[in-house]
């Protein structure tokens, strides 16, 4: 009784265990690589209800990361008007729980492995991220995809907490698919920003543009017709 008290014990002791590595540094963060050519101010929409279905991230853990990634390698940030909308969607998701055989060898011999640096178990999810441009029209102008995997180990030196690998398993998906998908939008960033810019500003004729009309020097308002059969100076 005392024995499957004390594993009990461990069990609850397990999802609470903070592991060696922080958690809120691994979550939000992305690689610097800025496209040479960057898009103007888009909008920004995320669907990722597909993770609401599992145990581990939230929609706005996916927004939060998006935007990270715009704000440092997609998206121009010096300008207030925007010129469409660039929309993320994840779907596909799935989980996996393994290791359950060394997490109950865990239990048996009370953690005396993970204090050596043995991992607990591991999480792992696979999912699948498009990202749609969209002009100010809606017209799609370039749709990408990416798959990301992601294997994530519960211990406590070099690894995280049972309670926060499932969230972080699905962050690393969504940052791996991400990744993919930036070197497909590289290729194509020059084009985009054109129609992009082409489709909010298409109709608007500034001065300079009307034919005839002369910006040189702006007409006399004080001078006078000359008298008819004058000759000119």
């Amino acid at each position: 009784m005392k024995r499957l008290a004390l594993i009990s014990f461990l069990s609850v002791l397990l999802v609470t265990l903070d592991g060696c590595r922080s958690l809120d540094k691994a979550l939000f963060t992305v690689p610097t690589a800025s496209l040479n050519t960057r898009l103007p101010v888009l909008e920004t929409s995320v669907e990722a209800s597909a993770l609401s279905r599992s145990t581990g991230a939230t929609a706005d853990d996916a927004q939060k990361l998006f935007r990270l990634e715009l704000d440092r390698n997609l998206m121009d940030d010096k300008d207030t008007t925007t010129y469409g909308t660039i929309k993320l969607s994840i779907s596909k998701v799935a989980n996996q729980r393994t290791g359950r055989g060394l997490h109950i060898f865990q239990l048996a011999t009370l953690l005396t492995p993970s204090l050596l640096g043995i991992p607990i178990e591991w999480y792992q999810t696979q999912l699948q991220a498009e990202v749609q441009i969209v002009d100010v029209k809606d017209n799609i102008l370039a749709t990408y995809k990416g798959k990301g995997e992601s294997k994530i180990r519960v211990a406590v030196y070099h690894g995280y907490s049972q309670k926060g690998a499932p969230r972080l398993a699905d962050i690393e998906a969504v940052r791996q698919a991400l990744n993919e998908i930036r070197p497909q939008l590289a290729a194509d960033s020059r084009f985009l920003r054109e129609q992009l810019i082409l489709a909010k500003t298409a109709g608007v004729v500034t001065i300079s543009d009307v034919p005839g009309f002369n910006t040189a020097e702006p007409a006399d308002s004080t001078a006078r017709p000359a008298p008819a059969g004058s000759k000119p100076e």
